[in-house]
């Protein structure tokens, strides 16, 4: 059944209709909101209305963390815009964001979320215009000042008074862009939270030539890095930044680790940074004996899938038996570090939970076979996974997947005005809201997937994702920093920071791609997939 359903070639009309749907799709989620819900946050595509931070509950974090009213959806989306060839549309949207957005509002928002998705996309989006070779099409703004640079460098500026004041260099993890961290703030955060801004601060310290804000970041990541424990090498996932207790001592690849470690392999893909690499090298190592269950190899040999289970730090002892939807992104990971073996089993297990319920719980819990938290906001992680590995295997197995994601949206997620979260993946039961990493990472990868000629693809470009799926080109000018001396305990110089250290730690993979007699047959042996649907209880 695996190979007649999966195997043989992809018909290039079907894929060309894909990509095609998968515009469509982003094409009804961005215009619902520019025609419903702009200037405000976020679209809720059940009521046709916008909606911005709740200034009647403060308590509310999972709305106010991330909304900060400042048209959070439209700075979201630009880049999807540029990738997507509509320049149009772009020169339109980056000049409303200039003249309409300002950062000075008495919000109270998330520093991660403010830098991943508003600071993220505005360096991407100056990227773009500015990029003498145009691969995207006419991306540039006449009379261009690099507005979004100083706007990137006005919130930077707002977000910095949550690295004062703290005894371990942890930022706060809340910041209020006009006053500063609260009176009442919480002394904890969690670790993805304070140790995933290097990327974007990196970016504009070395855009801006100020060193400042890579050094806030990167103090923080190596606080952090310090704490972990001396028995297993694992991070726990919230701490207190002023004493640099574990409040939260479970580690995993979920909610509140997950990013941490992608921005440690990708700090050092952008800036060369040696020590970035060796960090990354040792937590990989430390997941792999801790964090790994399940046979040694992907497709060979006996027991069950390889699975990364959430553990105690410092004991390594099992915690759960849940997984998150969250940690779908780390096969994609695997495959930055060229892991790619591994990344198949494991993007297969979340695949195989798609399959049952059309979505990703927010939570699954695979000793019940069933969700503990049924609610999927429209996350991007597992079709992020699918991109890559179809990136690196040219298998199109990953295209009939990312068929199924498509058409499960399409058929569960679709309400009047855009997509809307799913509040139960069982009952199918919808929430209004459409968070505005729909359009940025999910409608973005699914549509680079189904588009072989996308600039992206071509040879000579080089690009890499930020946690947010903004795109960012891997620069010779962001390899050079002017500051290493200032910069905390940086031993090696970016000079140094060649690719000859980029080794894949797993004993099963090797960086080369998968051999052309393999690309045709699943990627995983039939009996090992039908292991896994057994397992999630599709079998």
């Amino acid at each position: 059944d695996y190979e007649r359903r999966y195997s043989g070639a992809f018909p290039p009309q079907l894929r060309a209709r894909l990509r095609d749907a998968a515009r469509g799709m982003f094409v009804f989620g961005y215009d619902s909101y520019m025609q419903h819900a702009f200037p405000r946050d976020e679209l809720d595509p059940l009521h046709c209305r916008g909606r911005g931070p709740d200034l009647q509950d403060p308590s509310n974090l999972n709305i106010n963390d991330v909304l900060g009213n400042y048209s959070l959806t439209l700075i979201d989306a630009l880049d999807t815009l540029a990738v997507m060839g509509n320049s149009s549309e772009f020169q339109k949207a980056v000049k409303l964001v200039i003249d309409t957005v300002s950062f000075d509002k008495d919000s109270t928002v998330q520093v991660f979320e403010a830098t991943i998705r508003v600071l993220g996309s505005l360096l991407s989006a100056h990227i773009i215009i500015t990029d003498s070779r145009q691969p995207f099409g006419d991306m540039t703004i006449k009379d261009y000042d690099n507005e979004l640079l100083h706007m990137a460098h006005d919130l930077a500026v707002r977000l910095l008074p949550a690295f004062e004041n703290t005894k371990t260099g942890i930022p706060y993890p809340r910041v209020n862009l006009q006053k500063g961290v609260p009176p009442d703030s919480h002394n904890e955060t969690c670790t993805a939270g304070a140790g995933s801004l290097l990327v974007e601060f990196g970016i504009l310290s070395r855009l801006l030539g100020d060193s400042t804000f890579e050094w806030v970041a990167r103090r923080a990541v190596k606080a952090l890095w310090s704490l972990r424990s001396n028995n297993t090498g694992l991070l726990g996932n919230v701490v207190n930044i002023q004493t640099g207790h574990w409040v939260g001592k479970q580690s995993g690849l979920g909610a509140g680790s997950d990013s941490f470690y992608e921005y440690l392999l990708k700090s050092y893909i952008l800036f060369g940074e040696r020590e970035d690499l060796e960090m990354f090298n040792d937590a990989y190592r430390n997941i792999q004996n801790h964090l790994r269950r399940g046979r040694e190899a992907c497709n060979e040999g006996e027991g069950d899938p390889p699975l990364y289970v959430n553990v105690n730090m410092f004991t390594g002892q099992l915690m759960n038996t849940w997984i998150d939807s969250l940690q779908a992104f780390f096969p994609g990971l695997q495959v930055l570090i060229g892991d790619v073996e591994d990344a198949i089993c494991l993007h297969a297990f979340y695949y195989a939970i798609w399959k049952r319920y059309g979505a990703l719980p927010e939570r699954y819990n695979w000793q019940l076979q069933a969700p503990d938290v049924p609610f999927y906001p429209l996350r991007p992680e597992l079709v992020e996974s699918t991109y890559l590995l179809y990136q690196a295997t040219k298998n199109p197995f990953y295209l009939h997947v990312g068929m199924d994601i498509l058409q499960s949206l399409e058929k569960y997620t679709k309400a009047k005005c855009g997509y809307a979260t799913l509040h139960h993946v069982v009952e199918k039961t919808k929430e209004d809201r459409m968070e505005s990493f729909f359009l940025s990472e999910t409608c973005k990868y699914l549509y680079l997937l189904f588009d072989e000629e996308n600039p992206l693809h071509q040879s000579g470009n080089k690009y890499m994702f930020t946690t947010e799926g903004h795109v960012v080109s891997v620069d010779e000018r962001f390899r050079t920093s002017l500051w290493q001396d200032v910069l905390p305990a940086a031993e090696h110089s970016a000079q140094e920071g060649s690719h000859s250290h980029f080794r894949p730690l797993n004993f099963s993979s090797n960086c080369n791609r998968v051999p052309d007699e393999r690309r045709y047959l699943l990627p995983l042996k039939s009996n090992y997939m039908r292991q896994i649907d057994r397992m999630v209880g599709l079998i």
